[in-house]
């Protein structure tokens, strides 16, 4: 894994100051996604992985496939990959693609999980008390976890903060048995 991050990551850094120059950012989203999905669709990686089909077959079909997709820049960028066989790496690139996208607009990424659906109220407010603890602006994603049994479960990067029944009812067994 570190190793497929490590082929990624120069990719990843010309994508962004592509992008950056142009301040396309979510155009280079919207068409390094398409062309992830693409990549790792199973008969478009059975013809990357076939030794008989060459680098320009590959080209002509993928492009195809994503043409209306990709800007005059996607297609170029694609056509690198594909000369350099790293499109079994694209996943990665658009990964790391968008955490240099949300570390350049000061954005952080924010897991809620909760027991129960939130209305739009309750993640507003957990969200503007992220935006207020962390310093950055906070993009929330939610989901329900009956396993939780009540409360919630944030998470952000590597800081997580348990405030579930389940949470508290394992620190309470900790403590116990301390």
């Amino acid at each position: 894994m570190a190793e497929l991050v490590t082929i990624a990551r120069p990719y990843a850094e010309a994508v962004f100051r592509l992008a950056k120059d142009g301040n396309a950012f979510d155009d280079w989203s919207r068409m390094l996604q398409m062309a992830a999905a693409v990549a790792q669709d199973a008969q478009m990686m059975a013809l990357i992985a076939d030794p008989k089909v060459n680098a320009g077959d590959v080209s002509r079909v993928f492009l195809g496939v994503c043409d209306a997709g990709l800007t005059a820049a996607g297609k170029n960028f694609v056509k690198v990959l594909i000369e350099n066989d790293r499109l079994s790496v694209l996943s990665q690139i658009a990964n790391l693609y968008e955490a240099l996208k949300r570390e350049h607009q000061n954005e952080v990424e924010a897991v809620i999980s909760s027991a129960f659906p939130l209305n739009d109220v309750q993640v507003q407010a957990l969200v503007a008390g992220l935006e207020k603890r962390f310093g950055h602006k906070v993009k929330a994603t939610t989901q329900v976890d009956a396993s939780l049994i009540g409360g919630a479960r944030i998470a952000v990067g590597d800081v997580v903060i348990d405030g579930s029944v389940s949470g508290q009812l394992q620190k309470m067994a900790s403590a116990l048995k301390s």
